[in-house]
């Protein structure tokens, strides 16, 4: 059977990063997944596959985040449920996200698959490589099936405590794509379309391989068959949750997507660039990013379990560990940028372009950390609109217009359209540390009565 792991009881640092590694792990080797897509391309194939794979994995990554962010509405109330030690519901709401999941797929099939052309053009993906573009989000949205069912079985997973099964499987899932990608991309020559037909089938293989565990080894929780139905009030609580959460990873995935197109207006070398940066990117903000889930179950858990107190210690460690790791990492992005963009990619234009964004990034590593903590600590509080409405006002009224109006300066480069991603981060904290006095008032309020 599953491991449960009990983030209510023990010690708190010691807890949380127990339950985080694991996280850190998956999350990294997932991160893999797209970036040897770009390394493999990189090294075999021209720089427009590079922009396609880059502009088409924004896509991905934009469905894969809103993915998990609806998943977020099962990982919380699995674990209130486990908090409370209420097992049996705890099957019920697996079984309702399962359905609610199901529907959720079809739909983002049939749009990613009938939609790829507009996207791409919608990106103003440069000429050269729009085709391969259109390629690597078709293919992709044919296999979006495992991306949405990995992220929903990793989401009860962490619900439960259990956040190293999921690491098995991706594990066994990324080695598979290393290889599948020097198969399709450096002996088939095959470009984009490649590089996505081995993101896909890794996908699918680590899917298969959690399934296999669940068999052998069935989940804590006992899920029946009559679980697995569509139960309007616990599906509403799960959008309730999720939703908002979605929605703001959709739209922080958005705003990237338009300063993306802000860029792929300035040429091939600036597009393929700013993607390779993204993917340096995304293993730079990893310690970040999950920490923000686990924490996210952590508070869920303590919470459940009627301790408050425990959950705010939670967020003093995450911030603290993320920012000492933030630090390092803002140094490398900052002064090493080229030599990590190098390892994607050896067109001196591409490396000098990803550099530039990088040291905007670096600046951000600096902020980020606390940003996401903190997104986690509302997470696991239910707050998820207020997560979102921040995320909202934060990229539509600070990121989008300051990298727009930066790219419309003469002579501008990847470092000052970078600029808006760290002013954002910035308002974020301000934001974040406002909620939290807020509902440190009401919790004094609320005891004084």
């Amino acid at each position: 059977m599953a491991k449960t792991l009990r983030l209510t009881e023990g010690n708190i640092f010691s807890a949380l990063v127990r339950f985080s590694i694991p996280v850190i792990l998956a999350m990294f080797l997932q991160a893999m997944y797209s970036a040897v897509d770009v390394m493999v391309i990189g090294h075999f194939a021209t720089t427009a596959d590079v922009s396609g794979v880059a502009t088409g994995g924004t896509i991905l990554n934009v469905l894969t985040h809103t993915t998990t962010g609806l998943a977020m509405g099962l990982t919380v109330l699995v674990g209130n449920r486990i908090g409370e030690k209420r097992e049996d519901e705890a099957s019920k709401v697996i079984g309702a996200g399962i359905c609610l999941f199901a529907v959720y797929t079809v739909l983002v099939t049939v749009l990613m698959i009938l939609c790829a052309g507009t996207f791409a053009s919608m990106m103003k993906a440069p000429e050269e490589a729009f085709q391969q573009t259109v390629d690597y989000i078709t293919v992709c949205g044919i296999g979006s099936i495992f991306v949405v069912a990995y992220n929903l079985i990793g989401s009860i997973f962490r619900g439960l405590g259990d956040s190293k099964t999921p690491l098995i499987t991706v594990t066994i899932a990324c080695i598979f794509n290393i290889f599948a990608d020097l198969l399709f991309v450096a002996v088939f020559d095959m470009g984009a379309a490649g590089a996505a037909l081995a993101t896909v089938i890794a996908q699918a293989i680590s899917v298969i391989a959690l399934l296999v565990i669940l068999k052998k080894r069935p989940l804590a929780v006992k899920l029946n068959k009559k679980d697995i139905r569509f139960d309007g009030n616990i599906i509403k609580t799960q959008l309730k949750i999720g939703f908002p959460i979605a929605l703001q990873e959709f739209l922080v995935g958005f705003t990237l997507l338009v300063i993306q197109s802000f860029v792929n207006a300035l040429n091939v070398f600036a597009s393929a660039g700013f993607g390779i940066g993204e993917k340096v990117c995304v293993f730079i903000m990893l310690i970040p990013m999950s920490f923000m889930q686990s924490i996210a179950a952590f508070v869920a858990q303590n919470l459940g379990a009627a301790k408050p107190e425990r959950a705010k210690s939670a967020l003093g460690w995450g911030i603290l560990l993320s920012a000492i790791v933030g630090v390092v990492t803002g140094a490398l992005s900052f002064f090493a940028g080229d030599v990590l963009a190098s390892i994607f990619d050896n067109d001196p234009n591409v490396i000098a372009n990803a550099h530039q964004y990088l040291k905007a990034y670096g600046i951000d590593c600096l902020l980020t950390p606390i940003v996401f903590c903190f997104l986690g600590y509302y997470n696991g509080h239910g707050k998820t609109m207020f997560v979102m409405l921040q995320s909202i006002f934060t990229g539509f009224l600070v990121k989008i217009p300051v990298a727009y109006f930066i790219s419309k300066l003469p002579g501008v480069g990847l470092f000052e359209i970078g600029l808006g991603i760290p002013a954002s981060s910035f308002v974020q904290i301000i934001l974040c540390l406002a909620m939290f006095f807020i509902m440190k008032k009401k919790e004094k309020q609320t005891l004084a009565a």
